[in-house]
């Protein structure tokens, strides 16, 4: 399948590949006749850094140029760097999947140069701002809507505590729960959460100077006028680019505007948990198997084949979302793990009445269309194609949303709609029952996080 081939690269880029001034305009330099280096696997993707400044200049610039040239040299992109607003015309943005404004300050293009970028992002570029780049072009509306929200102040570096909120996007799926470390921390002038998806917030208390009510998002995500941007209100600090976590951050957030890697970044608002990580009350394992919780909050699937569901209570309409991650493939091993999410089924300890009387929502690489990934198991496919560009290989996370509104049953994977599905059968119904998780078999390890509901208005309990 297609998706198979979407992967996190680790292939060194050659040394000319990731040479580009500082100075003067970017200059692609893929396929130089003098690369000294392989070049193997590189995925022909290539990012623009700009670091132009109008205003405030920080010292730790050069830091972060180099370690975005030392992640695409691990992460099979080409890195360009300027300061000079001149790279941003039509034609020269067409080569590059993603720009980072890399702590830019201030007014940094003209008008003919900020059209040019919005045309940009409009036929799809990525679009990565770092740090201060939330402390440019006040008066150029497009950009703030792209960067999500406008600098307003700072106190003193010290460290703090990051709630990591999403837990599957790749700029974060690597981090605890909690991400402590030390930076410069921002105060925006607006709260960015009903616009663009949160992926990790402070926590005001565990530090002194922050200003936003206690709902203070530091890191995010959205789909933006047909392009896809990425914000980190780390980077401050020269150490901040030495530091394997933020560099991971950081990298994970590149992958995704250069659309190598797929998450769903639509505003997440008004849910709430039912499994968090820490703890399984209300959740019952019905059949053979379990379910095993490992200290990063990660539940992984052991033998079966069973059900663990949640027995708390049932639900009529609602959006359900979680995160799901097959096992990584290797030479002896397809990535064709089984799992799936059930809904609309009665409560029983037979992990049998499940299927037999509610609607499965299927986890598996590799079966028959009506029976694979994305699947109504048994009753309708997904859209194949829009399936396969949406999801994600064995080893990354993935993330569902199912959407049961009366009979009806639709699907989105990593943000992207992918099936759409009305129960006409008399003996099941959607409109009252509840959810559960399989375990399908000892050879199928499929891992779950962060399960959370929102219950919809009109129906159910």
């Amino acid at each position: 399948m297609s998706y198979a081939t979407r992967r996190l690269a680790t292939v060194v880029v050659g040394a000319a590949l990731l040479l580009g001034s500082v100075s003067g305009p970017a200059a692609s330099h893929s396929g130089d006749s003098g690369s000294k280096g392989t070049g193997k696997g590189n995925s022909g993707k290539r990012v623009l850094v700009f670091s132009r400044t109008a205003g405030f200049r920080h010292d730790s610039i050069p830091d972060g140029v180099a370690a975005v040239r030392e992640l695409g040299a691990t992460g099979g992109f080409g890195v360009d760097a300027t300061e000079d607003a001149g790279a941003f015309t039509p034609g020269n943005l067409r080569r590059y999947q993603a720009v980072v404004f890399l702590s830019t300050t201030g007014d940094v293009l003209d008008p003919a140069q900020q059209a040019a970028f919005e045309g940009y992002i409009r036929h799809g570029g990525g679009y990565v701002g770092v740090h201060a780049a939330a402390d440019t072009e006040y008066d150029w509306e497009f950009y703030g809507g792209l960067a999500g929200a406008w600098f307003q102040s700072h106190p003193a570096i010290q460290p703090a505590t990051v709630d990591v909120e999403d837990r599957a996007h790749p700029a974060t799926s690597g981090l605890a729960r909690t991400w402590n470390r030390t930076d410069e921390w921002y105060n925006y002038r607006s709260n960015p959460r009903e616009r663009a998806h949160v992926l990790a917030s402070l926590d005001e208390q565990s530090y002194t100077g922050g200003t936003m009510d206690g709902d203070h998002p530091i890191a995010w995500c959205q789909n933006y006028q047909g392009g896809r941007a990425f914000y980190t209100g780390g980077g401050h600090t020269k150490e901040s680019y030495a530091d394997p976590a933020f560099r991971r951050h950081l990298l994970g957030g590149i992958l995704y505007a250069v659309a190598d890697v797929q998450a769903d970044c639509r505003p997440e608002n008004g849910y709430r948990p039912l499994f968090d990580g820490t703890s399984l009350d209300g959740w019952q394992q019905a059949g053979p198997g379990s379910f095993t919780l490992s200290d990063d909050g990660t539940l992984t699937s052991t033998g079966g084949m069973g059900l663990l569901w949640y027995a708390g209570r049932g639900f009529g309409a609602y959006s359900v979302k979680l995160d799901w991650r097959t096992t990584a493939a290797g030479p002896s091993d397809p990535g064709d793990d089984n799992s799936g999410v059930f809904v609309g089924f009665p409560p029983s300890d037979d992990p049998w009445s499940a299927v037999n009387n509610g609607y499965e929502i299927q986890i598996d690489a590799t079966d028959v269309p009506e029976k694979t990934t994305g699947s109504v198991y048994g009753f309708r496919s997904a859209d194949l194609k829009k399936r396969d560009r949406a999801l994600n290989p064995p080893g990354e996370w993935n993330t569902y949303e199912i959407r049961v509104e009366g009979e009806r049953l639709r699907v989105w994977l990593n943000g992207v709609k992918i099936n759409d599905f009305t129960n006409t059968d008399p003996a099941r119904s959607l409109r009252d029952g509840h959810l559960g998780l399989q375990n399908h078999g000892a050879d199928d390890m499929v891992s779950f996080r962060d399960v959370r509901i929102r219950e919809l208005p009109g129906q159910g309990h």
